[in-house]
């Protein structure tokens, strides 16, 4: 089982712990997220780039392939540190 997957399951403090930092993360590490697949990790990564670091989670939704039902399934698993 993932280990995101088991941190949702084991609770939200331990999920918080899992969570994957998105102003440092890598296109590989952000594929391993569900439903993130390269174009969209790349995009991720991309956007980062070229704005600066993300100041917020719901910065995401800046970025080209990512809306809200995406946003919402993400935001468990992901921080802006």
């Amino acid at each position: 089982m993932p280990a995101a997957w088991a941190a949702q399951e084991a609770g939200t403090q331990q999920a918080a712990t899992e969570r994957l930092n998105l102003n440092t993360a890598t296109v590989e590490q952000l594929m391993t997220l569900k439903g993130i697949g390269e174009v969209t990790a790349r995009a991720i990564v991309d956007y980062r780039e070229q704005n600066g670091p993300f100041r917020a989670v719901d910065d995401l939704l800046q970025v080209r392939g990512i809306g809200e039902k995406k946003l919402e399934a993400l935001r468990p698993f992901v921080t802006v540190e």
